[in-house]
């Protein structure tokens, strides 16, 4: 017997209408260099539709790419409402990737137009006669304007979609291999969306202020302004203003209740914050993701903040991105096991199932100790790769991640770290991600990263790569002394770079890639 409920659509075009139907008036503000401009998600809508029209009069139907270089400002969300709405994908590029990157992505997708805003459209410039694919360059504000207001002004004739069909296209950063991209159905974008409405996940409701400080291009922002826009939540988007005084003012100025990024982002705040506080009450969660939150900085933000407003996430670009979430249970009156439960990377999301599958080829047990690759599945996890590479990551119906947990008896993980970072010393483990989160406690520490070195007698040793605070100095002999009472003594590093910076990928990741490759001592 099969059920007797009503079959409609999941996608946007029920997001778009409930929109148009209540949240009309809801505010929408961006940074830009002439101060916040605001407007509506009722303007929004309209402009969205005047966007669509002038995309079908160039030849955009049904299933081409559409790609978007640009910031989170209002143009963008728009290209988010009329690009999938009008049955064509939205493809955002990160113009932070190396120009060979976006070539080849560019290529891949065989996107047909771009939008690109002004301040990084040298970056399609110096590459453009590679784009053989790329009919037309969009540059916002000057053409994107002039376009909006050639288009007709009537009601776009949206039409009725399969809740399975593209709707989004994202490529991973690189950091494990070449960029591959994945493709969002509306389906697993409205679903990903509505889970961030949860109270078990995000909590995301009418009344919040949502700054999206991850970029739109990076798995659609996390999903947060699709999130607003089903709820009537305010947006705040800080366009390219993402330094610390920058966010700490919208922060302070706009109210903003939750705002997003990954640990890089946060660590600039709280500087920022302990030399100029300011206003910051109205917060009251930040999901962070991207790179595992070192102890150091949930410290620092719990102190300057407030305690629980961090709130430690875990995804992918394949997973849509969120799939588990570590939400602070202040119930708990200890406040260590509160701290070391929110360093965890969380529960899945209801509808992701994840396991551990150990390295000896058999499925790990959450008790506590045992460890394995996290494998994961659910309706907003992708199946296979475009253009089907790396099929072998998704056997069996699970999508193999590379990240290697431990799992606990009450569904939580913590992450120790990705298969090809965890180093292998003398056939013991030692997890890079730990030996970074513990060497950035240090008060000379500004930032901290762990790559393995080869070495002769016990096959990989790890190398410390640190940037130090203003006028601090450290050395390795240091460094192990102060280690030494905190951890096991095969764990110390063995060497010790200092770097004005430690390298990020277009997604504010630490490469390790290019660490290794620069490592003095390989």
């Amino acid at each position: 017997m099969l059920g007797a409920m009503m079959d409609t659509q999941l996608d946007l075009a029920m997001l778009r209408s409930r929109v148009d139907r209540f949240y009309r008036g809801a505010e929408i503000v961006t940074a830009t260099e002439g101060g916040l401009v605001r407007s509506t998600y009722g303007d929004v809508l309209d402009r969205a539709a005047r966007l669509a029209h002038a995309l079908e009069a160039m030849g955009i139907g049904p299933g081409d790419p559409v790609a978007t270089m640009c910031w989170n400002t209002q143009a963008h969300l728009e290209a988010y409402l009329a690009v999938p709405s009008m049955g064509a994908v939205l493809h955002t590029l990160n113009f932070r990737l190396p120009p060979e990157h976006i070539v080849g992505i560019v290529k891949s997708a065989a996107d047909r137009v771009i939008l690109v805003d002004a301040s990084v459209a040298p970056v399609i410039k110096g590459i453009r006669d590679r784009l053989t694919s790329v009919e037309r360059v969009i540059v916002i504000p000057d053409d994107y304007e002039a376009l909006l207001a050639s288009a007709p002004g009537a009601p776009y004739p949206w039409p009725e979609l399969d809740e399975r069909q593209a709707a989004a296209m994202c490529f991973t950063s690189g950091t494990t291999g070449e960029p591959k991209g994945v493709v969002y159905s509306h389906r697993s974008t409205m679903l990903h969306a509505m889970s961030l409405l949860h109270a078990d996940t995000f909590a995301v409701s009418r009344t919040d202020v949502i700054l999206p400080v991850v970029p739109m291009f990076h798995v659609n922002a996390w999903g947060f302004p699709y999130a607003a826009l089903l709820t009537g939540a305010r947006l705040v988007m800080p366009g390219p203003f993402l330094q610390p005084t920058a966010l700490a003012n919208l922060i302070e100025t706009e109210r903003v209740t939750l705002a997003a990024g990954v640990p890089t982002i946060w660590l600039g705040l709280v500087e920022e914050l302990d030399t100029n506080p300011r206003d910051t009450s109205s917060l009251r969660c930040i999901p962070c993701g991207g790179s595992a939150i070192p102890e150091q900085l949930m410290r620092d933000f719990d102190r300057v903040v407030g305690e629980g407003v961090l709130v430690h996430a875990w995804g992918m670009t394949e997973t849509s991105p969120i799939a588990t979430v570590a939400v602070a249970d202040m119930r708990e009156p200890d406040a260590a096991e509160r701290l070391r439960l929110r360093l965890r990377q969380g529960t899945p999301l209801i509808g992701i199932e994840i396991r551990l599958w150990g390295l000896d080829g058999i499925e790990a047990p959450w008790d506590g100790e045992a460890i394995g690759e996290i494998e994961v599945r659910g309706p907003w996890v992708a199946k296979n790769y475009f253009g089907g590479h790396d099929a072998e990551r998704f056997e069996g119906g699970w999508f193999r991640t590379g990240d290697v947990a431990t799992g606990y008896p009450d569904g939580s993980f913590q992450i120790v770290d990705r298969t090809k970072d965890v180093i292998k010393s003398g056939g013991e483990w030692i997890s890079s991600v730990e030996l970074e989160g513990v060497i950035l406690e240090h008060p000379a520490v500004r930032e901290s990263a762990v790559v393995a070195r080869p070495d002769p007698k016990w096959s990989e040793r790890p190398v410390s790569f640190v940037v130090l605070r203003p006028g601090a100095t450290l050395t390795i002999e240091t460094l192990r002394a102060w280690l030494e009472p905190k951890l096991p003594r095969w764990w110390l590093p063995d060497d010790l770079v200092i770097v004005e910076e430690i390298p990020k990928t277009g997604t504010g990741k630490i490469d390790k890639k290019e660490l290794r490759a620069n490592d003095p001592g390989r």
